[in-house]
């Protein structure tokens, strides 16, 4: 039995339809529950912005458990993190230039590395739930010590301070807390 073109182009563009529906449905659902942010620090025509995702700590064991110690972490959940400047700028002392950056952590018991990285990932992990990070496209690695916090923070957050000359960038959730220094 021969199909007709007609045929076939209904069913090709049904089972296109399925997969870009089953995949905004995928989309969706993990939002939900590690729903995406932007941070932004902007100061005159200054900006720098973070794209990343917040999962909830739901009573669990994070820093060692959840996210391993001395392992590569996406830095949130679902897709990778994206840093971006408009700007040179240096992080800890170290020349950053203006541009768009994956950004992984090594997470640490007393500190942490914080990596940029010039190429963008199409998800934060892989299937093995492995890091998608490949080093040789890493720009700039920076160690910053941990610091406790008082309270637990429930869902991870991402979020830029003023201090004097500086600008904080802080990584925190549950109870621990990491903050680079950015100048201008």
């Amino acid at each position: 039995m021969k199909l007709s073109d007609s045929t076939i182009v209904k069913l090709v563009i049904g089972i296109l339809i399925l997969l870009i529906g089953g995949f905004l449905i995928w989309r969706y659902s993990t939002k939900a529950y590690s729903p995406e942010d932007v941070s932004i620090y902007s100061e005159g025509s200054f900006k720098m912005e973070v794209v990343y995702n917040r999962p909830y700590k739901k009573e669990r064991e994070i820093f060692g458990a959840l996210v391993p110690f001395n392992e590569v972490w996406r830095t949130g959940a679902n897709e990778a993190t994206i840093f971006t400047t408009n700007s040179d700028i240096f992080v800890d002392g170290s020349l950053l230039k203006e541009g768009t950056y994956s950004l992984w952590t090594i997470p640490m018991e007393n500190s942490w590395k914080v990596i940029f990285n010039s190429k963008m990932y199409p998800w934060g992990i892989n299937l093995d739930k492995k890091a998608y990070r490949e080093e040789e496209f890493d720009v700039l690695v920076v160690e910053v010590p941990t610091r406790n916090l008082q309270e637990s923070l429930e869902q991870f957050s991402i979020y830029f301070e003023k201090s004097n000359e500086l600008v904080l960038f802080n990584l925190a959730w549950d109870k621990t807390k990491v903050t680079l220094p950015i100048k201008r």
